[in-house]
């Protein structure tokens, strides 16, 4: 036993058990073309196996913000692994790629191996429902950085597409039509106001909020982000899909224009999807003007495809099939900006 180390506050036996612990999670995500086994210097994969002609790879990063905050409150740490996947394979979803691997980094201010462990159970749990390999990580135990039971988590993945296939938003034309994916709520944007306002308001985590079906609003706000990875990529596959934006932090206003071409802009019917219970109880709790609820906030819109008019039933028909609920709300226009017909 390292006794100097650990009279600095690091526990290595600790760390060793962490790695114990995780090594069946980690087990868990392996798919075609993971290699090596967890402890290994480097995570590998064998890109040979895809049969991909002219792989493009697409890299994201990511970490999960604030929302930690509510975890640690509620001290409730099996999900928070699944927003860091979510962040990182939405994004690269966003180019038409599939994700392929994933790396985690947890530091943590003392090593308490059960919580570390449900960080990572999360994470594969992640990692599953996007059909990516979690190839390696980080758990660094970090005295004096972090206060007791607090930590953070970031995640890196990288994913591959056919170069003929890459979606880079160069095909999204004026008139195309936004299909909106149905978000599970606040996913993991926005939570420094959304602490705010329940702090204003002296909301506590555990009350019980009608609104949202009994659940405490603890528990609706720690509702893990959705991963789209596997029926958005169904839809790609059968339909001519133009753009697709990740609505993460500033909302509408600021994602979906990044698929744009300059001159080009969006036009939004607000009414053409269901606002989520919690963004209305936030935007009265915070006295938030409504316009800018879409500024800050996914509005219960996770994910928004661009396609022709032609395309978007089916585009809607293959992600019912996934349990998806998706709608047309609103198309490209002429003329810059992000208009949205507030009812």
């Amino acid at each position: 036993m390292a006794i100097s180390y650990e009279k600095a506050g690091v526990n290595l036996e600790a760390g060793y058990e962490v790695v114990r612990r995780i090594k069946q999670h980690v087990a868990s995500t392996a798919r075609s073309g993971s290699m090596g086994n967890i402890g290994s210097f480097g995570g590998m994969f064998d890109l040979s196996s895809l049969g991909v002609k002219e792989p493009i790879l697409v890299s994201g990063t990511d970490g999960v913000g604030t929302k930690l905050k509510i975890a640690f409150a509620m001290d409730k740490h099996d999900t928070i692994g699944i927003d860091a996947v979510a962040m990182c394979v939405n994004d690269v979803l966003a180019q038409g790629a599939e994700p392929l691997i994933f790396l985690d980094y947890v530091a943590i201010g003392h090593n308490v191996p059960a919580k570390v462990e449900a960080i990572v159970a999360g994470v594969a749990e992640g990692c599953r429902q996007a059909g990516c390999a979690l190839v390696g990580g980080e758990t660094a135990e970090m005295p004096g950085m972090y206060s007791d039971g607090e930590y953070d988590i970031a995640g890196y993945t990288t994913g591959v597409v056919e170069k003929s296939r890459l979606i880079d938003g160069s095909k999204v034309k004026t008139g195309d039509v936004l299909v909106g994916i149905a978000s599970t709520g606040v996913h993991s944007n926005g939570f420094s106001l959304v602490r705010k306002i329940v702090a204003d308001a002296g909301l506590p985590l555990d009350l019980k909020v009608e609104e949202f079906g009994g659940r405490t609003l603890g528990e609706t706000l720690l509702t893990p982000t959705r991963i789209y990875v596997k029926q958005v990529l169904d839809v790609i596959r059968n339909c001519d899909v133009h753009g697709v934006a990740h609505i993460t932090g500033g909302g509408f206003d600021e994602n979906i224009p990044r698929i744009l071409h300059k001159g080009q802009g969006i036009e939004i019917e607000e009414g053409s999807w269901e606002i989520l219970p919690v963004f209305r109880m936030l935007e009265k709790w915070g006295g938030v003007p409504h316009r800018e609820m879409f500024n800050i906030f996914n509005m219960g819109i996770g994910m928004v495809l661009a396609v022709d008019e032609s395309e978007a039933q089916k585009a809607i028909d293959i992600l019912a099939s996934h349990g998806e609920k998706a709608s047309v709300i609103g198309k490209i226009v002429d003329g810059e900006g992000v208009r949205i017909n507030l009812k």
